[in-house]
Parts: C-alpha cells; structure tokens; sequence
C-alpha cells in the first residue's frame, strides 16, 4: 500500500490567509501553554495575542522576537 501525501493548506486552510497565526497557535500548542500563560511569559495581553492567532492583529517584529523566546522558534515565522 502507497502512503498518500496531502498538502498542509489542504489540512490547514487558515495557512493560505493567516500563516502567522496559525504558526503561532501550533508552537503555543507544542509549548503546552495557553494564551494566559504565553501572556504572563511575553508581557503580551491575552486578548491580543487571540487576536494574533486569528488573524484580527498584526503580530510586528517587537512581539515576534518576545514570542519566539519563549516558543523556541525563529521569529521570522511570525512576520
């Protein structure tokens, strides 16, 4: 039997229009923390970082550099 490859935006929609977002929901995820917890770590309000996830609000370099600190990740992911 042939293993089936299927492209992320097929699976992820949200990719195509808020790449950031998602990228930052995924790594907050693999992080095991929430929006509160990455809030008290980032000194980013929560709601904005909501905001973030989806798509309603730029991320800008400033955050990503706090986001990606805390996520272990490369903040150009964010931007």
């Amino acid at each position: 039997m042939r293993a089936t490859t299927i492209p992320a935006h097929e699976v992820f929609p949200e990719l195509a229009t808020n790449r950031a977002g998602a990228a930052l929901r995924g790594l907050r995820y693999r992080e095991d923390l929430t929006q509160a917890q990455l809030s008290a770590r980032t000194g980013i309000p929560q709601r904005h970082i909501s905001e973030m996830e989806n798509g309603k609000r730029g991320i800008g370099k400033d955050n990503a550099r706090k986001l990606a600190a805390v996520l272990n990740a490369d903040y150009r992911l964010f931007l």
